[in-house]
């Protein structure tokens, strides 16, 4: 049962609790479930306004996040078709797929980063494996066995139905208004190439989208059209949030906080520690991603490798990879490809 619409008070405990949250004047958080994540669920903001709603994100399109979301807007005395535009941080499925569906029944404008037209139009492709461009990649890091395990998981071909072009593209430095409020979009590649983050200077507000999450690291790079340097990329894009007005973090997954700039600090040392660790089990032999992952730890648990289960497995090993080739663009690191295998070594 949907709760009573009360301020946002949630914490990391109790985030993914159903209800309608009031997080700003005008703004709320609505959590919607995912099918089968370990994330648990995914954050969508309402933006009320005189001439109707406006939201950040739209969930995953399966059954019981449209029912949450039908509920939700309920509390406000609104409905799906009150909502005008979904404004839409990124492409992944949780928060792209409902949108497209909704479109086909209300007419409802959908809005995407331009940076994503790549990895949507490979989306789009008929009988394409969902995996497809990732298999490839682990077996040249050297995780051939994992690539084979994942096949085997993901052998049926995906329709396309879930996938369409948006009706526009987002570019950076385009402003938003909705009634009195302007949202600034803010181009953060590095969680996908066409990420974006809206930043409400006027209320101290961030819609992160997955950019910057409270209390996990976001995936680096997983996406259908692969990047060259995604760490890279989102470290850039970090840097550039860090040196907008610091706001209130209204995150994809996890609860509200009080700063944007406070957690982007946690994440660069992160990030930092990380490098180093990573190019320290290179200088040990490790010279594939797969075996550098091999030796790291991972999640706040500290597990190993052959801990995870095989999709986040995938995401530890194609993460080192992604700190291998900022570490080769830094210098301090070589790397060479041979017998399909791209190996690493201290330069």
């Amino acid at each position: 049962m949907v709760g009573v619409m009360a301020p946002d008070t949630g914490n990391r405990d109790d985030w993914t609790r159903p209800g309608t949250y009031e997080v700003a004047p005008g703004v709320h958080r609505v959590p919607l479930p995912l099918p089968n994540d370990g994330l648990r669920a995914v954050n969508v903001y309402v933006l009320r306004d005189d001439d109707g709603l406006v939201l950040v994100d739209s969930g995953w399109a399966v059954a019981e996040a449209r029912s949450a979301l039908e509920a939700a807007l309920k509390e406000l005395d609104c409905s799906l078709a009150d909502v005008r535009r979904f404004l839409v941080t990124h492409v992944h499925r949780d928060h792209y797929t409902q949108a497209v569906h909704l479109r086909r029944e209300y007419g409802t404008r959908v809005s995407l980063g331009a940076g994503e037209r790549a990895s949507l139009t490979v989306s789009m492709t008929p009988h394409r494996n969902p995996l497809a461009e990732q298999l490839d990649h682990l077996r040249l890091l050297g995780a051939g066995e994992l690539a084979d395990t994942l096949a085997a998981l993901t052998g049926v071909r995906l329709s396309t139905e879930d996938w369409e072009l948006p009706d526009d593209w987002f570019h950076d430095g385009q402003r938003i208004t909705h009634g009195e409020r302007t949202l600034h979009v803010v181009e953060t590649p590095g969680h996908t190439r066409g990420h974006v983050v809206f930043h409400d200077t006027g209320s101290a507000l961030l819609f992160a989208g997955d950019h910057v999450l409270p209390t996990i690291t976001p995936s680096i790079g997983f996406e259908a059209a692969l990047s060259a340097n995604p760490l890279g990329e989102f470290l850039g894009s970090l840097a550039l949030v860090r040196r907008r007005p610091d706001a209130r973090l209204l995150p994809a997954h996890g609860p509200v906080t009080p700063s944007v700039h406070a957690r982007v600090d946690e994440l660069v040392a992160h990030h930092g520690a990380r490098l180093d660790e990573t190019e320290a089990a290179v200088a040990r032999g490790a010279s594939s991603a797969y075996e550098v992952a091999a030796q790291l730890r991972w999640t706040r648990r500290e597990r190993r490798l052959g801990d995870l289960d095989v999709f986040n497995a995938m995401l530890a090993v194609t993460e080192t990879a992604a700190h291998l080739e900022l570490l080769v663009a830094q210098g301090r690191l070589t790397r060479s490809d041979a017998g399909g295998v791209r190996r690493y070594a201290t330069a």
